[in-house]
């Protein structure tokens, strides 16, 4: 799970106007995913899947730290964020890269529009799924965290992306909880891809890994939080990593698993 500290929000602070905490949450976000020390882990991680001149989607693209990695790795990018603040701020970094595509947009099961829930002191969080946050609510870890905004997004699908931009080579997923759903508006195979999962939403990501199956034939893999270390010597199929999941304990909090066909 990317989360930066939250700001602003715990008893006894100073409550900020809200496009004040907003701008806050963005810049302390900026701090921690563009470290220096995270370039290279996330630069190994990627080359992994795709290479130079290859497609890639980030969806849930929040500050960019991955668009910088897959264009450090010159990749061609779409980027997609439906968080009008942070798709500003992806426009600001990489509008002038005619190699970035930026789409301003959740992405989900069908087109339509959906309710986003912001977390004003941590973006990265937010959240066009309901579920999540009744999941974090009381969980160790997620205390403090508070869902205080909603706003009414587009929603586009992967498949409708791949019409405009073309076929992806890697997908990368991240959208708190609405994994799944990204997933269900997909009918075509990826060479590769990524989705996050968190300990407090384990049937998301077994509904993910049922979309993974209907796709095709992938193997898997994960890593815990920000790591970007695989943990997995050898890939297994879905049987195994589900049981993997299934024993995982809930202090590991969240990662990703990745897919790869074939």
């Amino acid at each position: 799970m990317r989360r930066s500290a939250s700001a602003g929000s715990g008893p006894g602070r100073l409550r900020l106007p809200g496009p004040v905490r907003g701008l806050l949450g963005v810049l302390r976000s900026l701090g921690i995913y563009y470290r220096p020390h995270r370039r290279g882990a996330l630069d190994r991680m990627h080359a992994r899947f795709a290479g130079r001149g290859d497609l890639v989607f980030d969806i849930g693209a929040h500050v960019g730290d991955r668009v910088a990695s897959f264009r450090r790795l010159g990749m061609r990018v779409v980027a997609v964020e439906p968080q009008p603040l942070l798709a500003h701020l992806l426009r600001l970094l990489y509008g002038r890269d005619g190699q970035v595509s930026v789409v301003q947009a959740a992405v989900g099961a069908a087109p339509g529009t959906a309710t986003m829930h912001l977390n004003l002191d941590n973006p990265t969080i937010s959240t066009a799924s309901p579920d999540f946050i009744r999941a974090a609510a009381g969980a160790p870890s997620w205390q403090g965290q508070r869902w205080e905004q909603r706003l009414q997004v587009p929603v586009t699908t992967l498949d409708a992306l791949i019409q405009r931009f073309g076929a992806p080579r890697f997908v990368k997923i991240d959208v708190e909880g609405y994994e799944d759903q990204v997933l269900r508006g997909l009918s075509q195979a990826p060479p590769a891809f990524s989705f996050e999962f968190t300990t407090i939403q384990r049937p998301v990501a077994r509904a993910a890994l049922l979309e993974c199956q209907r796709l095709g034939a992938y193997r898997f893999n994960a890593a815990l939080g920000e790591s970007q270390h695989l943990l997995h010597t050898a890939w297994t199929n879905a049987d195994g990593i589900r049981a993997w999941l299934d024993a995982l304990p809930a202090q590991a909090n969240s990662g990703d698993i990745y897919a790869l066909r074939g």
